[in-house]
Order: C-alpha cells, then sequence, then structure tokens
C-alpha cells in the first residue's frame, strides 16, 4: 500500500484556495483513473482506494484543517502499517515560482503548517512533491495570499500541472520520483528538457582529443650540440687519421 496524501482545507470555503493545490492534485488523480472508490470519511479525512499500476494506493485529504494535517496522515500510516517512504505529500510550495515543482525526500518544513503537523507525527523522513504558487514578495501577505483564491489566467498554467500529474502518478506510486520528475518536465517544460548540457573541459586534453593545456601541439626534436673541431695543429690531424678525414 502507498498512501498519497494531498494538503488543503476542507470546506467550499477553501475549494480554490491557492493553499489547497495538494487537494486539486490528489482530485485529479480520482478523476483520471477510473481504478478508484468513491471518496469516503476515514482517518479523520477523506479517502478512496484504488491502484496506479501494479500499486494499490490510497489517497488521502485530510479535513483536520491545515494546521492538523498530521493526525490523519499519521492515524493511515499505523493502520496499513506503512513506513515513511511510502508516503507522498502534495502540497504548495510559496518559494517555487507558479507552475514551477521539485520532488524531495525528507527536509524541514520551511515554515508550511501542513508539514510542520505531519513531520512531528511520522518524523520528516517521507517523500514530497512541492508544488510552486510563487510569493506575494511580503511576508505580512502571505496569509491572504495562500488563502486566496487562483486567479482566471493561472488555470493556462495549473490545468496543464494538475494533468500532468495526475496521468503519471502512477510512477509515484511506485516510488520512481526521478522518472515522475523527468515525465512532468518533458510534458511542461520541452525545451527545457531536451537542453543539451554544454561539454566542459576535462582539464587535459582540448576539445580535438588530446593536447594537455600548456603544452606544445607538437614537440621539437632536441638536435646535438655541434662539436668544435679544430683546424689545424696535432689534434686536427689525429682526429683525422681517427675520422678518416684526410686529404684523399
Amino acid at each position: 500500500m502507498k498512501l498519497i496524501v494531498g494538503l488543503g482545507n476542507p470546506g467550499a470555503k477553501y475549494e480554490g484556495n491557492r493553499h489547497n493545490i495538494g487537494f486539486m492534485a490528489v482530485d485529479e488523480i480520482h478523476r483520471r483513473h477510473s481504478a478508484f472508490q468513491p471518496w469516503r470519511a476515514r482517518f479523520q479525512g477523506q479517502v478512496s482506494e484504488g491502484r496506479l499500476g501494479s500499486e494499490k494506493v490510497l489517497l488521502l485529504k485530510p479535513s483536520t484543517y491545515m494546521n492538523e494535517s498530521g493526525r490523519a496522515v499519521g492515524e493511515a500510516m499505523r493502520f496499513f502499517k506503512l513506513e515513511p517512504a511510502d508516503i507522498v505529500v502534495l502540497y504548495d510550495e510559496l518559494d517555487l515560482p507558479p507552475a514551477k515543482f521539485r520532488m524531495k525526500t525528507g527536509g524541514g518544513h520551511g515554515g508550511h503548517n501542513g508539514l510542520r503537523s505531519i513531520t512531528a507525527h511520522i518524523g520528516a523522513d517521507y517523500r514530497r512533491l512541492r508544488l510552486g504558487i510563487g510569493h506575494p514578495g511580503d511576508k505580512k501577505l502571505v496569509s491572504n495570499y495562500v488563502l486566496g483564491d487562483f486567479a482566471k489566467a493561472d488555470r493556462d498554467w495549473l490545468e496543464p500541472l494538475l494533468t500532468e500529474i495526475a496521468d503519471n502518478a502512477g510512477l509515484l506510486a511506485e516510488g520512481k520520483d526521478s522518472q515522475f520528475a523527468n515525465k512532468l518536465t518533458l510534458a511542461l517544460e520541452p525545451e527545457k528538457a531536451q537542453r543539451k548540457p554544454k561539454k566542459e573541459p576535462s582539464g587535459e586534453g582540448d576539445a580535438a582529443g588530446g593536447k594537455p593545456k600548456g603544452q606544445s601541439h607538437i614537440r621539437q626534436a632536441r638536435q646535438p650540440k655541434p662539436v668544435n673541431v679544430p683546424k689545424s695543429g696535432p689534434m686536427a690531424e689525429m682526429l683525422k687519421k681517427l675520422l678518416g678525414g684526410g686529404e684523399s
């Protein structure tokens, strides 16, 4: 069993809030995969059991409000005897621009009250899908910003993001987080996904395969130093006899 948790606040009042993007993502998984049962109340939240690929999955939306999300997650985890690695939490991230996402395992709560509660109940080593909503630019504006609804213009990036998360949720269930992230990047940012990294010099040779830095490509052979042979005198006569250099 794998547990996929979407974070948000329950009730129609909060339905379209930026803070509820985790709920939205889990709802989209439920909509796009017919193997899931109808939602029902359990574990202090709304749950739906189903399958993603070969994995049995429980979708969970805590009904405890964001600040007490850990109560619902901890109860479900204990009932199914799960490990933190079996749990993926989907939530809003102020520190990422809108439409951006990041996968990570473990770490701090970054001031997010939902994560703070979950960590208090099950520890920090669960998996996280951080969904960027951007930052209002002033700390004093954060509360109203996250509890405000997405604008109509946000639908241009929000709907494709939720669709790709749902369509590739099977990779999350299988623990293939890197493949999941690559799939989303390829679909949402194809230019970034296809950009080839620049080849960096190795420090030992050039691009032609060979010339070490700071050394001439062609080495010059050393020539022997010329020998000064005396032109006259006893030594000259002796050398002529030894080298066969006598007059003919």
